[in-house]
């Protein structure tokens, strides 16, 4: 073969790889068709009556990038669908799809003055339940920490999970006085899912627990002021 009919071949090789990719990219970014798979299909059910419906899939799993597109989209991708075709999915109520918090803060970096403004201008929500604990803090103890925590690791549900009990919106549990009844998540006992919607400030809160030399207090007061603990707080 001459140099040049090798060039035409390489040159047809990439065209085709660009058309493909110009074809396949956006339809396997759209949610439904992560919902393809019966495994994924509850999480695609809760997120599509979310605060969140309107950021997709990818948005969220999939980090900006050249290197984040090859690893969490086509390399994840393509392992996945392997799986999917000739292995076992792992159970829905077992899923671990991870968010990295720099995804999470390129919407919602503003969180991380909370506690550093005054009460008056905290925004709403957050000012009627008084919150001064601060998430900036938070993100550099999980930072040092070094387990891959983050937002998710107090707002896991935020998108894929539901109102506790009869509360309006989707929060971390422990914090409201509905949590005093009985609270059954709709996950297999033993599952990570299940797990996951149990767990509250308390698993580090839990006045044993230390970071720094410091125990991590328990009380209400830590992270809201005292005036507000009562009526939603407990």
């Amino acid at each position: 073969m001459s140099r040049k009919s090798g060039a035409i071949v390489i040159a047809a090789i990439v065209a085709g790889a660009l058309a493909v990719g110009g074809i396949a990219v956006p339809l396997t970014n759209h949610p439904k068709f992560c919902a393809s798979c019966h495994n994924i299909r509850p999480s695609y059910e809760s997120w599509v009556v979310s605060s969140h419906k309107d950021v997709t899939c990818v948005d969220c799993h999939v980090r900006p990038g050249v290197k984040g597109f090859m690893h969490d989209k086509v390399w994840a991708g393509v392992k996945d669908v392997a799986i999917y075709v000739f292995g076992t999915p792992t159970d829905a109520h077992n899923l671990n799809g991870p968010v990295e918090t720099g995804i999470c803060l390129s919407c919602h970096r503003a969180i991380l003055r909370v506690s550093e403004v005054a009460v008056r201008d905290l925004p709403l929500p957050v000012r009627d339940v008084g919150l001064i604990m601060s998430h900036r803090k938070h993100m550099e103890a999980f930072e040092k920490r070094g387990k891959g925590e983050g937002c998710t690791t107090c707002h896991g549900r935020v998108v894929h999970g539901k109102p506790i009990k009869g509360y309006p919106n989707v929060i971390p549990r422990g914090h409201v006085a509905e949590d005093l009844k009985p609270y059954y998540p709709d996950h297999p006992e033993g599952s990570r899912l299940r797990t996951a919607a149990l767990a509250d400030c308390l698993r580090c809160h839990d006045g044993t627990s230390s970071y720094e030399g410091k125990i991590l207090d328990k009380r209400c007061e830590t992270c809201h002021l005292p005036e507000k603990i009562g009526g939603l707080l407990f």
